[in-house]
């Protein structure tokens, strides 16, 4: 069976760039979760338009699974990574845009797109066996290790107190750190991180079998090190 690592943990915990980079540092593929709710998210807004999203109303289910065949949505593995296209095209910049991420939230508490995606996530894994390409794959989310990869042999949930969490985010998107921002960006990340934990669909929870690490003071650098090593201590070779 393929070796997974599963890393889990609330909105910007550092679970992409982590996983990413452990992945880099092992050789294995990265499978990033949340760029295929995103790619369909992205989709959704320009086939089916906003209407009342904002205010939680959700599209209709069938439309969305049938919008991600018919485009297609997919995860294409590009040089080990996994890189998300709507009808063929790299969307990996327009995922992160503002917009998507208002509307992510509302399309990801569907049943239906869930189970989608967490299809997709699977069929990917099933087909780096089949191909043996990759010694294993990094995959990171909100639900891997509870849902979508409950054998992983390995789980890690990253939690970071949500000021840090809301001092990482203002940085990455280049905008001036200050009291205000960092207070209002904290409270809408435990807003958000209410609501993914209290959801009745894959709630946000760590496996019971996860290694909690909290990386509220450590450098990017120094939490890759620590799952590098369970890694390495977990599959020798």
């Amino acid at each position: 069976m393929l070796r997974v690592i599963a890393i889990d943990g609330p909105a910007a915990s550092g679970k992409s760039s982590t996983a990413g980079l452990v992945a880099e540092h092992l050789g294995w593929a990265h499978l990033d979760s949340g760029a295929l709710y995103r790619a369909l998210t992205l989709a959704a807004l320009d086939n089916l338009g906003e209407g009342g999203r904002r205010q939680g109303e959700a599209w209709p289910a069938q439309q969305i699974v049938d919008l991600a065949a018919r485009l297609p949505v997919r995860l294409v593995l590009v040089a080990r990574r996994f890189r998300p296209e709507v009808a063929g095209a790299d969307v990996e910049e327009a995922i992160r845009s503002d917009r998507v991420t208002r509307y992510v939230s509302v399309l990801a508490a569907i049943p239906e797109v869930r189970t989608w995606v967490n299809t997709q996530q699977r069929r990917a894994v099933e087909g780096l066996e089949v191909g043996g390409g990759s010694g294993g794959i990094v995959v990171d989310g909100r639900d891997i290790g509870t849902v979508v990869f409950p054998e992983a042999p390995l789980k890690i949930f990253l939690t970071a107190h949500p000021d840090e969490r809301a001092r990482r985010r203002l940085f990455q998107r280049g905008q001036a750190v200050d009291v205000d921002l960092v207070r209002r960006e904290s409270e809408a990340l435990a807003a958000r991180d209410a609501a993914d934990s209290n959801r009745r669909i894959a709630p946000l929870k760590p496996a019971s079998d996860a290694v909690l690490l909290d990386t509220t003071t450590l450098t990017l650098e120094q939490q890759v090190i620590e799952v590098v090593e369970l890694a390495r201590g977990l599959f020798p070779g």
